[in-house]
């Protein structure tokens, strides 16, 4: 009878062993899984840095290239360029002129480049063809910028000369010849939707 009572008592505590090791082997994997996702998770947010570096590092260089692309010659006809667009601001809006006193949209931008020796056609959907193609996150001082107007369509009906540009954001400022005259207008609102399209005159 002793000798039942022992043998119960040792399975008994055996398959405590077991069943304790089992939920110990439970709580190990438990804790390994934990570990693996908060791992994944810790080296997927190291992705996401690496990569959200490497992007404004890019971006970084992109700039960079464009602003070191004009001579500094280039750069001083820029900025004399839009000194000269400045000295008309608040110049009637009459169709189809040319300046000096009344321009048109066109016509301010041909009269402007003209003062510095670039022949550029009067009409905004011919300039559209001139000089080169510019994405709007290159913009730089002096591109010309183009929109749709109520009457174009889908087509080029406007065109301002870029002031200045947050490639970052993609906003920039651009002087023309509103129908209410020669004035700085901010790329927002009205202009956002009817933007069609950027050319570089002065590229070297």
């Amino acid at each position: 009878m002793k000798f039942r009572t022992i043998i119960s008592a040792l399975f008994v505590a055996s398959c405590s062993l077991l069943a304790t090791a089992q939920t110990s082997q439970k709580t190990l994997s438990a804790h390994q899984q934990l570990h693996q996702q908060q791992l994944a998770n810790v080296n997927s947010k190291l992705d996401k840095t690496v990569i959200s570096d490497m992007l404004q590092d890019e971006v970084a260089k992109r700039e960079a290239a464009s602003a070191s692309y004009l001579s500094p010659e280039s750069a001083q006809l820029i900025n004399d360029l839009l000194t000269e667009a400045n000295k008309h601001i608040g110049k009637p809006y009459v169709h189809g002129t040319r300046g000096p006193k009344t321009f048109d949209c066109s016509g301010f931008s041909s009269y402007v480049y003209k003062q510095f020796g670039y022949n550029i056609s009067p009409g905004s959907r011919h300039q559209y063809t001139q000089g080169e193609r510019v994405e709007r996150n290159d913009l730089q001082k002096g591109d010309l910028v183009f929109f749709t107007s109520p009457k174009s369509g889908k087509n080029v009906g406007h065109v301002g000369i870029v002031v200045s540009a947050d490639n970052k954001t993609g906003k920039f400022k651009f002087i023309h010849a509103s129908i209410r005259g020669v004035k700085i207008s901010d790329f927002e609102g009205y202009y956002v939707p009817r933007y069609v399209g950027a050319r570089r005159i002065i590229t070297k």
